[in-house]
């Protein structure tokens, strides 16, 4: 099993050039007056496909070998991975396939759609998504891309870390820790190893959804815990079933707990997100934020950057959560 470096990370960031944003890292006197503490977001809800996820997929696909791969990439995911594994194909110039859950949100199916790939729904509940993906790579000759376990994934994630750190140093402020939400743990590995190589005395946590508390509990196990369900969260980003081999490898020693919030809380974050802040965040990517709101970790008197990871959010959903709390 091959871990990741910092020196991936330094070569992903090379390879992004001109093709992800650098986002911006910002504080909000509403937000710093809510909490007590000087809070600082990783806007990559603003980001390219409108979410982190082009980092690592433009990074994995733009090394693959169009001579041994003609059918292109294949890759699985509910939605954001979905859009940057697309978006990255196409400025690859590739083909691409896109695994997706029958009830990922119909803005993010069409938009994965929108950037040029073709979809295949499967039911995430009776399918197994990671062998439909396997048999269209053999029957195609297409590159698997797999949304989080894989070196180069986690490289290009970890430009996010990268640049937290040096954006909270232009800023002046010594971060206490980073909040990172995850799912599988692809930015949440890629994150804590660039953080840790920057800022060693920065604390990086997992921010989850409860039910989907995976990597929270293997934190404490010390070994990779599954969830009991694969559905049932508003935060559809975030419902793998397990952390990944390599992710947990390489999170293990360097995140030092996960928090977990409820979806009413979630809610509440998006809701405060936009009539707060003015951001739009989905509930996956809004989980951090409301790790903060609702006191999971300490934060008065406390600097802290957190990752709104994305902002693909349903309208109707985003609809019923603002005007409805």
């Amino acid at each position: 099993m091959r871990l990741p470096t910092y020196q991936d990370i330094l070569a992903a960031r090379a390879r992004l050039q001109g093709v992800a944003l650098r986002t911006p890292l910002i504080g909000h006197p509403a937000l710093d007056q809510r909490t007590g503490g000087r809070i600082l977001l990783k806007c990559e809800n603003l980001q390219r496909v409108g979410a982190f996820k082009i980092r690592g997929a433009y990074n994995k696909i733009a090394q693959v070998d169009k001579r041994a791969f003609p059918g292109g990439i294949v890759a699985c995911s509910s939605g954001n991975h979905a859009q940057g594994a697309a978006e990255a194909a196409r400025l690859s110039g590739m083909p691409a396939l896109i695994v997706m859950p029958k009830d990922a949100p119909a803005l993010k199916i069409a938009r994965t759609k929108a950037f040029g790939a073709e979809v295949h729904l499967y039911d995430r509940d009776r399918e197994d998504r990671d062998a439909i993906a396997r048999t269209y790579c053999a029957s195609r000759k297409a590159a698997m891309v797999h949304p989080f376990d894989d070196p180069d994934i986690i490289a290009g994630q970890g430009t996010v870390g990268a640049e937290i750190a040096e954006q909270a140093a232009e800023a002046g402020a010594r971060l206490d820790a980073v909040i990172v939400n995850a799912s599988g743990g692809g930015l949440l590995s890629g994150i804590s190893l660039a953080v840790k190589e920057l800022s060693p005395q920065t604390e990086v946590y997992a921010a989850e959804p409860a039910g989907f508390d995976d990597f929270s509990r293997s934190l404490v196990s010390g070994k990779r815990e599954r969830n009991a369900r694969s559905s049932g969260s508003i935060c559809d980003s975030l419902l793998m079933t397990e952390p990944g081999a390599i992710t947990f490898a390489v999170a293990k020693p360097r995140v030092t707990a996960g928090l977990v919030v409820t979806d009413a809380e979630v809610r509440e974050a998006v809701r405060f997100a936009f009539l707060e802040l003015k951001l739009v965040v989905e509930p996956g990517g809004a989980v951090g934020l409301a790790c903060v709101l609702t006191g999971k970790l300490p934060v008065e008197g406390r600097t802290m950057a957190v990752v709104l990871s994305g902002g693909n959010i349903d309208p109707a959903l985003f609809g019923d959560i603002i005007g409805n709390g």
